[in-house]
């Protein structure tokens, strides 16, 4: 008799961990996530090569903002510079070597910040760039001294024409993430403003499994724990690595779609978890379980 209440002590135990029959611990359906792009520029939308469904790649160009009225307008501010120059002989033309010059060292300092981060690179090399930015910044305000208003004018032209050319860059529509294209909120010939939705896309390198947990297992849950993720294949129930990315701080009923009406009433707290779904085999929608027992990639047939 004590050796059969042993046993079924061990048994409770067992289940109440999920540990003995295999169950989930939680279920959901995955989500993407989804990244709204929007317009940059303003102006006549020459052309837009976005539809629904479409796979499009990070970088892509998709678009086109008329962008005549920025290029006269640079064209416009460099005349003027111009005029401004040939006032001054050739001293424009040593600030803007000057400048350019500062530019590219500038440049190097970013790269080699970068570098010394990675340790790729010393300390020592990073100083020298440094020092020759210090020194070009003194050789560019000698030269500024010798015509004070001159060069302010040109560098105000130079400033000026520098935020025209990016906002003509900024007419070209780039696709930002590798995705689907989940909805297309413009069309071409539409006018454009910087802010206006152009469309949605969706992120199907990673997926998120939205999941429900009872409140009795939530304290098992730690943002950044790696889980499994099950799910439905031809080949039976395969488990995928995840990470939980989210966790909800207050309860809730469990949604309709997820559990039987008696369950429903029970309250849950939603999460998230992350699965790499770089072979494509998860879609949105799709349920999926969590099991919080570990991370193993394997085939239950």
């Amino acid at each position: 008799m004590r050796n059969t209440s042993i046993l079924l002590i061990a048994s409770i135990t067992l289940s109440a961990c999920n540990g003995g029959n295999g169950d989930a611990d939680a279920y959901g359906n995955f989500e993407a996530v989804e990244t709204m792009v929007s317009a940059k520029g303003a102006g006549l939308l020459l052309d837009f090569r976005v539809e629904e469904g479409m796979l499009l790649e990070a970088g892509a160009l998709v678009g086109t903002i008329d962008t005549v009225l920025l290029a006269l307008q640079a064209e416009e501010v460099a005349a003027s510079r111009a005029a401004t120059a040939s006032r001054s002989g050739d001293l424009v033309a040593q600030i803007a070597v000057q400048d350019a010059r500062l530019k590219d060292l500038q440049r190097e300092e970013e790269r080699f910040v970068k570098l010394v981060a990675s340790k790729a690179a010393t300390e020592k090399q990073l100083d020298d760039i440094r020092g020759q930015i210090a020194i070009q910044r003194k050789q560019s305000a000698a030269l500024a001294a010798q015509n004070p208003g001159i060069a302010a004018q040109v560098r105000a032209y130079n400033a000026r024409e520098e935020l025209l050319r990016q906002q003509i860059r900024d007419q070209s529509i780039v696709n930002p993430v590798r995705g689907t294209v989940a909805t297309k909120l413009a069309e071409a010939h539409e006018l454009m403003a910087p802010g206006k939705a152009l469309y949605r896309i969706a992120a199907l390198d990673t997926l998120e499994l939205r999941a429900y947990i009872s409140g009795a297992g939530v304290d098992r849950l730690r943002i950044g724990a790696e889980v499994q993720v099950g799910v439905d294949t031809g080949e039976g129930l395969t488990k995928l690595p995840g990470r939980v990315s989210w966790i909800s701080t207050e309860a809730e009923f469990t949604p309709k779609t997820i559990q039987t009406r008696e369950e429903r009433v029970d309250m849950v707290y939603a999460f998230k978890v992350r699965v790499a779904n770089t072979d494509g085999r998860l879609k949105r929608g799709m349920p999926g379980e969590v099991y919080l027992g570990g991370m193993a990639d394997q085939t239950i047939r």
